[in-house]
């Protein structure tokens, strides 16, 4: 899977999200500007001591986005989206794309994808979730969809024989 964060702002979200793709095997994709220096105390902070285990991608644009890697899938979620992410069919190597966290994906991106944007509903008014989380839901929805692969699946208590 592939993740794509376009003109991220925030350092913690993408110091998060880039911890997550660690642990899911995913690629991360940052469209640039970024709000914030890769090498920042605190994207390092929030990626813990996973961040040198980063698979990561950056681009000038978004044009060089879709240069760079021609021909791949992406859905687009966007609290403007009709359908929901779990009404997706998430294929193997998709990639999964989200705005910065204070306008979302500009509009002319998304008008032209408009078939393979999705949402996570939420309850009332409120505006959007936090970016890391957004991720994550969606992420593991299209992992789910695919049988978590080469995923690890199972655990053991430490501190018993189950």
């Amino acid at each position: 899977m592939n993740i794509v964060l376009y003109e991220p702002e925030m350092p913690l979200n993408t110091g998060n999200i880039g911890r997550t793709c660690v642990a899911t095997g995913t690629r991360l994709h940052l469209i640039e500007p970024l709000g914030f220096k890769l090498n920042e105390k605190a994207v390092r902070r929030a990626g813990l001591d996973y961040w040198d285990k980063l698979d990561v991608a950056v681009y000038c644009d978004f044009q060089d986005f879709l240069d760079k890697n021609p021909g791949a899938k992406i859905y687009m979620a966007t609290t403007k989206a009709v359908k929901a992410y779990t009404d997706a069919a998430y294929e193997p190597g998709c990639y999964l794309m989200f705005g910065k966290e204070s306008a979302g994906i500009p509009e002319e991106i998304l008008v032209k994808n408009w078939e393979n944007c999705v949402r996570i509903p939420m309850w009332g008014d409120i505006r959007s979730l936090n970016l890391a989380n957004s991720v994550a839901v969606v992420l593991y929805e299209a992992l789910r969809q695919n049988g978590f692969e080469k995923m690890t699946m199972e655990g053991k208590l430490h501190h018993s024989s189950i």
